[in-house]
């Protein structure tokens, strides 16, 4: 009768082992957070130095966090951060890139 106790994860897709893991968690939340930021503001041209440096941030904690990542729940937040990451950062090289107008004129 112990089995009726203990949820049932196998079948999730979200599937986490119980386990508290705060340091993947926040490479997570921070990679969300710099690819929401990276690929919002790839929308407005003059914002591409904050653009394509958060992109390039989130894209080095996503892979990083992606390494050390354990749970599926943990890779489809750091993955949907990179693709937000990635697709910020290339807008905003595009648009002027990292040090765009500040070094080399």
């Amino acid at each position: 009768m112990a089995q009726a106790l203990r949820p049932n994860t196998a079948g999730s897709l979200f599937a986490t082992d119980g386990k508290i893991r705060p340091l993947q968690d926040s490479l997570m939340a921070v990679t969300l957070v710099l690819g929401l930021v990276s690929f919002i503001t790839s929308f407005f041209h003059g914002l591409h130095l904050l653009t394509s440096w958060a992109g390039l941030i989130g894209i080095v904690v996503g892979a990083y966090g992606q390494w050390i990542s354990e749970t599926t729940r943990e890779r489809t937040g750091l993955i949907l951060g990179l693709g937000a990451s990635g697709v910020g950062f290339l807008i905003g090289m595009a648009n002027g890139g990292l040090f765009g107008g500040l070094v080399g004129g």
